[in-house]
């Protein structure tokens, strides 16, 4: 299995009103952290989340999360770039 780009090295912090969102999972989407499509072609699919109340959430970037979509700290084991 490929693995996805990374998107950025820490969480995307954001605010959310109650909806339905879709996160990027392949690291490609031009609107990190949610999907704009990027992924057709790839093994990569986005994964769907539900809203209830406004919140801020935090977001993973570097997409080794395993707690889909959530930042579980995955970024902190990344290789330094160098």
């Amino acid at each position: 299995m490929a693995e996805p780009a990374i998107a950025q090295r820490s969480p995307f912090a954001v605010e959310l009103a109650p909806g339905d969102y879709w996160w990027c999972a392949c690291g490609r989407s031009k609107r990190q952290p949610f999907c704009d499509g990027s992924h057709k072609g790839s093994e990569f699919s986005p994964a769907r989340f539900t809203i209830s109340e406004a919140q801020k959430l935090w977001l993973c970037g570097c997409k080794r999360t395993a707690g889909r979509p959530f930042c579980d700290g995955s970024h902190k084991k990344l290789p330094v770039e160098t």
